[in-house]
């Protein structure tokens, strides 16, 4: 009987594959959009995991993520070095500027000074350059986003100088990092040029960077630290979770986001309920001359049951198999989707809703067969 339940459903192709249109493109705007927000609001944290020397920020008590921060004064620095447990600390400057391309255009970005002798803040992976070439004067490394952003594709900007808030600032090297949630462009400089880059107020420093000594975990090591000082102190990954609630609780993408994948399942339910009731009341004839040869209502059930799970299936595959390539294809050629990848969780979740879809759709149009009389076939 399953036999025949799919050759009756192949052999109306209009609607086969119209059935196979609506949960496709379903499957492909929930599965594709739900992968944009996760990645947006992770970008939330990427600030925090472009620096993986450091399991441990400290940062005035009012802070909130990397771009939402109070500073500190100098003395900060001394508290944090001063506490138990403590094993080394480094200042980190991360701040807005404008910045003014050899063109003559000007651009957002957000300048990181790391420590002058150690580095401690820089990202690890060079595209070009080297870490030495902070030392050269003036010198500034730009993150690989922000080089396509500025610069045309296939020119290469190491050397060229640019204007940083009237100063004069030169390019020595390019580095591998996830973007921000805002994607503004990153220069890092060592920490005494970011000031002269930056001119603010009288307390500079944005965080503290630390990390804990072996025998003690982050965690007690930022408790320690908030006593002892009276600062706000998170390990790596309570920061990086701060960015992402920040996004979460500030901004309207989950509603919006929210809306788009409630939407993708509405039209799908509507798409292939229409379709599949279509489909059911032109073979309805077909469905009362079994049940007038004896088939029962359970084997009826499996009919339509086996029909829903073969669309199902397909339009999940074909639908999954687009939003996975639309994702690689982003991730590879616009910069904008550089690090996007898609959570294992996403394809289950869009499985779940997908069955949930397949079964309200299926059990509406089982109804009207069900309801059909053996005996309305021969009149």
């Amino acid at each position: 009987m399953t036999w025949i339940a799919i050759r009756m459903l192949t052999g109306d192709r209009q609607k086969f594959f119209g059935l196979l249109f609506g949960v496709a493109f379903s499957t492909l705007l929930i599965s594709q959009q739900l992968t944009i927000f996760i990645n947006l609001i992770e970008r939330g944290a990427t600030a925090v995991y472009n620096i993986p020397t450091a399991n441990i920020w400290v940062m005035d008590p009012v802070s909130r993520t990397p771009d939402v921060a109070l500073p500190m004064p100098p003395t900060a620095l001394d508290k944090v070095r001063s506490v138990n447990g403590v094993e080394w600390a480094s200042p980190l400057l991360r701040s807005g500027a404008t910045v003014r391309t050899p063109e003559g255009d000007l651009e957002g970005v957000t300048v990181v000074g790391v420590d002058d002798a150690t580095l401690i803040g820089l990202p690890k992976k060079f595209l070009k350059g080297s870490r030495d070439a902070l030392y050269e004067p003036d010198a500034v490394i730009i993150d690989s986003v922000g080089a396509a952003k500025l610069f045309p594709e296939g020119f290469d900007p190491i050397g060229v100088r640019l204007e940083l808030n009237d100063r004069r600032a030169v390019i020595r090297g390019i580095v591998d990092v996830d973007p921000s949630f805002t994607s503004q462009v990153i220069l890092y400089t060592r920490y005494s040029n970011a000031l002269a880059f930056v001119p603010g107020t009288r307390n500079r420093m944005s965080f503290v960077l630390a990390n804990a000594s072996d025998g003690l975990t982050a965690k007690q090591v930022t408790a320690r630290i908030t006593e002892a000082t009276g600062l706000k102190a998170r390990t790596r990954e309570e920061f990086a979770r701060d960015g992402v609630d920040f996004i979460i609780e500030n901004t309207g993408i989950p509603v919006n986001f929210g809306i788009t994948v409630a939407l993708g399942f509405i039209v799908g339910v509507a798409i292939v309920g229409l379709t599949f009731s279509l489909f059911i009341r032109d073979n309805i004839k077909q469905f009362g001359a079994l049940k007038a040869i004896g088939v029962t209502n359970n084997k009826i059930r499996m009919m339509v049951a086996a029909q829903a799970l073969l669309v199902g299936l397909v339009g999940y595959g074909i639908g999954i198999l687009l939003a996975a390539i639309f994702i690689a294809s982003g991730a590879a050629n616009s910069p904008d989707f550089k690090g996007f990848y898609t959570p294992w969780e996403i394809p289950v979740l869009t499985a779940f809703v997908v069955l949930a879809m397949i079964l309200i759709t299926g059990w509406l149009a089982l109804r009207s067969v069900l309801k059909t009389e053996p005996a309305e076939v021969f009149r």
